[in-house]
């Protein structure tokens, strides 16, 4: 239950929050790539020494990632992809998965589908999105960037401790009953995976190969799509051949606005990563936070101020553009100014206040991110998931490839929203073909045309705010890459009406309590990682961040 923390009960739980996180740090005048699996990395980077750009690397390790970071890489899910090419206005790759032709409203509704059933995935989109960003901006051969993840699964890839715990946890879990599942990602001799094992993933090679062979097409008509409808059909899924068929990835238009002299693009609907983060920084463009300083309560409740606000504005208008209209007004200037006069810095705004339009009922994350630039400086921004951690923890039959269970990231009862955290607002309703309302927010920021920061980050919802604050680090308080990557984080969504706010060891409490003086309840937890690139505008250098987080790996030319 969210409460108001005492500054006793907040010494202890910072205390025992854990360590500030570490980074790995690159620094290089060519390319880099960075991302929370060190074999994707090395993937990439090697795709980059063969002669590929930062387009035919972000599809290499996209692909390796499938094979190495099984959490959340993939080919059942969908992302978004970020691209600037030096010249050219930045472009969005949209590949997030579509609900099924079968998909009802109602879904959800009664509780009865869960996040484990084959019915909450929606049809994915990650390969055929990869396929239109290598056709629009790679140089190598389809199957020279696809190669490397068929070798991966095939001949198997030495499992680092981080990923021999995750692969333990899932597989004790009672939740995980997928036979499949079991089979493929269990170690042969029945024993907890450890550091230095070696994982073979057959049935996801063959399949890749058949990929890299004969292009996207291949995972959605003919052999690999037999097996997926095979897989809905003895399990009570939605998605078939047709859906499978009429998937199309787009390329749209980023969301984009100016701070501080800096040109920030970010991913559209149906994202609603871009639009929030540019609402935010519109709003708190209007304010000195940088005289205020960082690390002030002031600061903080000014920007939670505008988290607020945003994600109100999320939760009212945002969904699968072919389906909703979103206002035009929610990434103006003069928008911004009308919410940020709202906003009364001596205390906080109820969130129920913010949406009176929207009742409120009484009724009581794995995403990962990379980023990637070549020596010419075409820069990638990627974010792509499964939903939970391993998806729903389905493996189809004889593919070998994790499904995801995105659709329920579609608003679950139709006119429910509630005070904490569930959403029932119209725009986001289940409908066949729609795609669900994503918070992936890969970002590029450009300075005189030119990239001075890649970023992005896994979280769920968290995921804007975590970009927020990374972006503010560096365009508002100055701060180096790493230390924007590692400085501590939070997060308001509206609703639950409540702060989190990463706290690493005794030295933000006083923070804390301050802002639960100031009027809001704090709550602690962690938010995801971020793994960035910071481009010195002067030099020309680039540093790659590894967010320590969880995992990764920065590696450069």
């Amino acid at each position: 239950m969210l409460r108001t923390i005492s500054l006793c009960a907040l010494l202890l739980l910072a205390t025992s929050a854990g360590a500030q996180p570490k980074a790995e740090a690159v620094t290089s005048k060519g390319g880099v790539v960075v991302c929370v699996s060190p074999p994707a990395a090395e993937v990439g980077l090697a795709i980059l020494k063969k002669g590929g750009n930062a387009a035919d690397a972000a599809v290499a390790t996209a692909f390796a990632l499938a094979v190495t970071w099984p959490e959340a890489g993939n080919i059942g899910g969908g992302g978004f992809m970020m691209i600037a090419a030096p010249g050219k206005a930045p472009t969005c790759i949209e590949y997030r998965e579509t609900a099924p032709a079968a998909a009802k409203e109602n879904l959800f509704a009664d509780g009865k589908v869960t996040w484990l059933d084959h019915k909450a995935a929606g049809v994915p989109g990650t390969v055929r999105g990869l396929a239109l960003a290598h056709k629009r901006f790679g140089k190598l051969p389809w199957k020279d960037v696809v190669l490397p993840a068929v070798e991966l699964a095939e001949q198997g890839f030495t499992v680092n401790a981080v990923l021999a715990a995750g692969l333990n946890k899932v597989l004790s879990d009672p939740k995980t009953t997928n036979a499949e599942f079991k089979r493929v990602y269990s170690k042969p001799d029945g024993l907890k995976w450890i550091a230095g094992d070696k994982l073979v993933l057959k049935d996801l090679g063959r399949t890749l190969r058949l990929v890299a062979e004969n292009g996207a097409d291949a995972f959605y008509t003919g052999e690999l799509a037999d097996l997926l409808a095979k897989e809905m059909k003895e399990h009570g899924g939605l998605i078939t051949k047709a859906d499978l068929e009429a998937y199309k990835a787009h390329e749209r238009k980023p969301v984009h606005t100016t701070f501080r002299g800096f040109d920030v693009y970010g991913p559209p609907p149906p994202s609603s990563g871009g639009i929030a983060l540019v609402e935010m920084l519109n709003i708190l463009e209007t304010f000195d936070l940088k005289k205020l300083g960082r690390d002030s309560v002031e600061t903080h409740a000014l920007v939670i101020e505008s988290m607020k606000r945003a994600y109100a504005d999320r939760a009212r208008h945002l969904g699968d553009p072919d389906f909703t209209k979103v206002p035009a007004e929610l990434t103006t200037k003069e928008y911004a100014k009308k919410l940020a006069a709202g906003v009364d810095p001596a205390k906080p705004t109820p969130s129920a206040k913010l949406a009176p339009d929207i009742e409120l009922t009484a009724e009581s994350d794995s995403t990962t991110h990379f980023s990637v630039i070549d020596k010419d400086g075409l820069a990638v921004s990627n974010t792509y998931t499964l939903e939970n951690s391993y998806g729903n923890r389905v493996v189809v039959r004889g593919a070998g490839y994790l499904l995801n269970n995105e659709m329920t990231d579609f608003n679950p009862k139709p006119g429910v929203t509630n005070t904490m955290g569930q959403i029932g607002t119209k725009p986001n309703l289940v409908a066949p073909g729609k795609r669900m309302l994503s918070s992936m927010t890969p970002v590029i920021v450009l300075k005189d045309g030119k990239p001075v920061l890649i970023t992005g980050s896994p979280g769920g919802r968290t995921i804007i705010n975590t970009v927020l604050c990374v972006v503010l680090n560096v365009c508002e308080f100055e701060m180096s890459t790493a230390d924007a990557v590692t400085a501590p984080r939070f997060h308001h969504q509206w609703m639950p009406d409540a702060v989190r706010i990463e706290s690493f060891g005794a030295k933000q409490v006083h923070l804390n309590e301050a802002l639960t003086k100031h009027g809001y309840k704090v709550t602690l937890g962690k938010q995801g990682d971020a793994h960035t690139i910071g481009i010195d505008p002067k030099t020309g250098t680039r540093t790659g961040i590894a967010d320590k987080r969880l995992d990764g790996k920065a590696v450069g030319e």
